[in-house]
């Protein structure tokens, strides 16, 4: 029936032709007893708007269905908040579970992050992990856990916390949300990394501490081409709110990949922060112009450092090619040069907007380029000269004890914090349309965000995240999280079988990697020999 009525009368304009119909019988009811005059416009311009749906070109779906086709376009636009509030269930990370969202947001709201009734993780399932616990429970002072950043050739070392604000640059946050993060990176004495669009002035305004990064668009620090310039990175460098230097070669969203700020959105304050033309495309360039060869760009970190009056200078990566990480190594080995720390960047990091490809399939995970990282510098003794960070969907105290089981020294969050602020999880955040006030350069959208209130919660989360790791520390018995080893977290490998993750993952024997190979994981007979000091391609 409906088939028959279709060929005489194409069904999906129904909608079109009732707000037709409704147009007329309200013209009759304003004509003839002077009422109705608002239904009159409203299905008037219904009416024109599904008129216009057929004419135009660009949508198929409008053309086949005008007036009701706008609908498929508003649930697309409200899909993600719809999923997340009631379909997908409370430990569904897509690509932060709602149980992770809601500690983040009690921790820093400093609501009661208890939950009872037991755990809603299915520990039968595979990749359950869990820590061992002690029955002799250790005491520690203070959930204040510090380590110094600074190798042999660092003359400013800064007592870092182990837990700390990842990259996330001004553009990409909004100017209340940057002034929120510094604000309560002062209150709680830890560091608030900039990203790599530079200082800008509302970092400055509560003086928290920052770790400038450099990113291969040089901002802040560069010519009118675009090359670094050395004279502006030392006016910014030795400012004495700069504790660290960070030189990003990659990141986990998008490793290997540049970027284009698009010149409208260069406003006054964005182009001040990062030295660039207002309302000119703004571009990150995919890879560095003020080195070519793993020996220069060592040489490039010693002279950031020399700039900044000998602060802890470093580098950030995402793990992709493994003989050019060994290619940095064996240029610290030759030269003599060595970072003061790395921050490994895993995969499934990211705040900004990526390709798809990139966000899901480029880059090696934290577990895997932390591990390399830090295995390879302990094969050629130099692991007790560098400090490595960690940033990569970091947001428990159990994230952060399991990235020091396997090679970290402290921790990075970005989405961690940004869930501190408010972030509700929308996916908008390329959009400048974000609900909350924190990835949007909208006035009126960034009002949204009331910078003391946040703040304070940006601090309770970091302090109440800090206590939680305490009580895990705690428990195993231990003193500090640098104590914290694979040989304590415990991973389900079957139904019927779990194991160490000590006993999972690689290890390397110190020294091990300046002799004889014989033993070693493949990735380190297969590539170690193929990298060269003298260029990133392999030999």
């Amino acid at each position: 029936m409906l088939d028959r009525l279709n060929a005489l009368y194409p069904v999906r304009y129904t909608a079109l032709a009732l707000c037709v119909l409704c147009a007329l019988l309200s013209l009759f009811t304003v004509i003839g007893f002077g009422i109705g005059g608002f239904w009159f416009l409203l299905f008037t311009g219904l009416s024109a708007l599904g008129l216009w749906d057929l004419r135009q070109t660009k949508s198929a779906v409008l053309r086949n269905y005008p007036v009701i086709g706008h609908l498929r376009y508003m649930l697309e636009k409200i899909r993600p908040e719809m999923r997340q509030y009631f379909i997908e269930n409370d430990t569904e990370a897509t690509p932060f579970s709602r149980n992770q969202r809601s500690l983040a947001y009690a921790r820093a709201k400093g609501e009661t992050d208890k939950r009872p009734f037991g755990t809603q993780l299915d520990v039968k399932a595979d990749g359950h992990e869990w820590i061992n616990h002690s029955l002799a429970p250790s005491q520690v002072a203070s959930h204040d856990f510090r380590l110094s950043i600074g190798g042999p050739d660092c003359l400013q070392p800064y007592e870092a916390s182990i837990f700390n604000i990842s990259a996330m640059s001004f553009g990409a946050l909004s100017a209340n949300a940057i002034q929120a993060l510094n604000s309560g990176a002062k209150q709680g004495r830890f560091a608030h990394d900039t990203g790599e669009g530079s200082i800008s002035s509302w970092h400055r305004l509560h003086g928290g501490d920052l770790i400038w990064e450099i990113g291969s668009g040089y901002f802040g620090c560069r010519d009118e081409h675009g090359r670094f310039n050395a004279d502006r990175f030392k006016a910014n460098a030795l400012d004495p709110q700069v504790r660290m230097i960070e030189l990003k070669l990659s990141q986990g969203a998008k490793p290997g990949h540049g970027g284009v700020l698009p010149g409208p959105k260069v406003t006054p304050e964005i182009a001040a922060a990062r030295g660039v033309p207002v309302g000119q495309d703004c571009v990150s360039p995919a890879a560095h112009s003020a080195f070519s060869t793993p020996i220069e760009m060592l040489r490039f970190i010693a002279h950031l450092r020399d700039l900044s009056g000998g602060k802890p200078t470093g580098f950030k990566l995402c793990i992709g090619h493994p003989w050019e990480w060994f290619a940095l190594v064996k240029a610290m080995l030759q030269t003599g040069i060595t970072p003061d720390f790395i921050v490994v960047d895993g995969a499934e990091g990211g705040t900004g907007a990526a390709p798809l490809e990139f966000t899901d399939h480029v880059g090696a995970p934290l577990q895997e380029g932390l591990r390399l990282v830090h295995n390879t510098l302990v094969g050629v003794n130099l692991r007790d000269r560098i400090r490595i960070g960690a940033s990569g969907k970091i947001v428990s105290a159990f994230d952060i004890a399991r990235a020091m089981a396997i090679g970290a020294d402290w921790c990075n969050s970005a989405r961690g914090f940004m869930f501190a602020l408010g972030c509700i999880q929308a996916q908008s955040c390329h959009t400048g349309q974000c609900p909350t006030g924190v990835t949007t350069q909208d006035p009126l959208r960034q009002q949204a965000l009331v910078v003391p209130d946040k703040a304070t919660r940006v601090y309770n989360f970091h302090q109440n995240t800090l206590k939680a790791l305490q009580e895990l520390v705690q428990a195993a018995g231990l003193q500090h999280p640098g104590e914290i080893s694979a040989q304590h977290i415990v991973r389900r490998v079957n139904e019927n079988e779990v194991r160490l993750l000590a006993n999972l993952l690689p290890t390397t024997a110190p020294g091990s990697l300046l002799g004889d190979l014989q033993g070693q994981h493949p990735v380190f007979t297969t590539y170690w020999h193929r990298a060269s000091a003298q260029q990133f391609a392999p030999a």
